[in-house]
């Protein structure tokens, strides 16, 4: 959408619109029970429903048996009904209804569902430099929300072998737009690379490994935990890429340099 802004510049001052990210309230409801509200960008929903849901170690997709879209005046609400209506107050790791964009964890209700062990990842593909140079520059491509707002993160995922990315998605959100991804890929990323436009904290890295993804790519910084965690799960963890170059922080092995 766009957005009425007056521009001041060093000489001049300017009225006009600039396009402007959407951010709304996505409540996710099993059995019309609510489990999270997410703050997200209200735009590939159905792939957000299921991503999430397996993400979050709710449901797998062939779990789900309906999925229905409603939206509200003040949100969107992703209504869903599983198929062997398990009660989702009963689960593990819930969340709080709502959950800030910045910090996909800040709703989890105890230290230890925070930093459950995660999926070990096992894969015996090795990708080459050059084919991750390649994704990193053919990522902006894809990411249209992105040009016109400069506002959006972006998540993306590479099949060895292939000239360009399978999906990509973006939201204001970093771990709503790999939700999103992992819907769109059928939550199975272990034939190729997720590339990530924003810092790896620990949650991207619990959701890669729930997709069993063995390489994660990133332009920026991982954390501490993140980075022993991707060790834990197996996952070949590369970040800070730019065109010149990237670091390798675990399992270099898979890199073909």
């Amino acid at each position: 959408m766009n957005a009425q802004r007056l521009a001041v510049r060093r000489d001049r001052i300017e009225s006009g619109t600039r396009a402007v990210a959407e951010e709304a309230p996505v409540a996710f409801t099993y059995g019309r029970t609510t489990y999270a509200v997410m703050m997200a960008t209200p735009q590939d929903l159905e792939d957000f429903a299921y991503g999430f849901s397996f993400t979050e170690g709710v449901a797998a997709p062939h779990e789900i048996a309906e999925l229905e879209i409603v939206r509200h005046p003040k949100g969107v609400e992703l209504r869903m009904a599983l198929c062997d209506g398990r009660d989702v107050a009963l689960m593990n790791r819930r969340r709080k209804l709502a959950g800030p964009v910045g910090c996909g964890l800040c709703g989890v209700e105890s230290l230890e569902a925070a930093i459950a062990p995660v999926r070990r990842v096992q894969s015996d593909v090795r990708i080459s430099r050059d084919e991750i140079f390649d994704a990193l520059g053919k990522l902006g491509t894809h990411q249209t929300l992105n040009r016109e707002t400069r506002a959006v993160h972006g998540a993306g995922f590479w099949p060895l072998g292939a000239a360009d990315y399978k999906a990509v998605r973006e939201d204001v959100g970093r771990h709503n737009a790999l939700d999103k991804l992992c819907g769109a890929i059928g939550c199975d990323a272990s034939s190729g690379m997720v590339m990530l436009t924003s810092r790896v904290s620990i949650e991207m890295i619990q959701k890669s490994a729930a997709m069993n993804a063995p390489i994660v790519a990133a332009m920026s910084a991982p954390t501490a935990l993140a980075v022993e965690t991707a060790r834990e799960a197996g996952i070949t963890l590369a970040a800070v890429a730019r065109d010149d170059g990237f670091e390798v922080f675990t399992h270099p092995e898979r890199i073909r340099t």
